[in-house]
């Protein structure tokens, strides 16, 4: 199957800037509903913080790259109508499944720890039409982030990559949903998958489906209750 990618992909700026955050690819991707037009830094690596190699080791700039899963969500929420649904997207990174549900009929809280992140999340809406709420939030300490909830619906692209992530998934996923609320999470089968399905049996309903790549699964969890 040949990998679906964003379509054209032109540089936004002929001169790279001073600022790495400044030098941008603009690209789109096609939905159920139509083309999303979006923009990214040309290159993630040089948004590292040379000054704080522990800042980069614990928390690395991943917000700037435009994963497969990413891409693959935003389709799949296109496909449905969300109209009047409370949506939240977590480490939202340039934002595509949550413009995709804000387009679709979602009132969208976009949400990551980066700043820079929620920026381009919000520049990808406007420029599609639509809007976003924005959020800077950490998945260790979530009150503030729960206080926004219930959700109706949870998105979460490729973010079962490492133990932390895992474990703080288990842990906020419940405190967001209320009843009849799904949450849907696209992941490239990283090693740490099938423990964090395993776990989530306790849901009231847990089902997976390919997406166009044959890499990238599309997780749907539902809420007992």
């Amino acid at each position: 199957m040949e990998q679906p990618t964003p379509t054209p992909a032109e540089p936004a700026h002929r001169t790279a800037p001073a600022d790495p955050r400044l030098d941008l690819v603009a690209g789109t991707l096609d939905l159920h509903h139509g083309r999303m037009r979006f923009v990214h830094p040309r290159d993630p690596t040089a948004l590292l913080y040379e000054e704080d190699v522990a800042r980069d080791q614990a928390y690395p700039p991943y917000w700037a790259e435009l994963w497969p899963s990413g891409i693959e969500l935003a389709h799949a929420v296109s496909e449905h109508d969300w109209t009047g649904v409370r949506a939240v997207e977590l480490g939202c990174g340039l934002g595509l499944p949550a413009v995709a549900a804000a387009l679709a009929g979602a009132q969208v809280l976009a949400t990551d720890r980066s700043a820079d992140a929620l920026t381009f999340a919000a520049v990808n809406a406007e420029q599609n039409g639509t809007s976003i709420d924005t959020a800077v939030c950490s998945w260790d300490v979530p009150d503030a982030l729960v206080a926004h909830g219930p959700f109706g619906l949870v998105l979460a692209s490729d973010v079962l990559y490492g133990q932390r992530n895992v474990d703080e998934m288990h842990a906020l996923l419940p405190r967001l949903v209320g009843a009849g609320a799904q949450v849907w999470i696209t992941d490239p089968q990283r090693p740490l998958t099938g423990e964090f399905l395993t776990a989530a049996a306790r849901w009231a309903s847990v089902q997976s489906a390919p997406t166009r790549l044959p890499t990238v699964w599309l997780h749907r969890l539902t809420p007992t209750g």
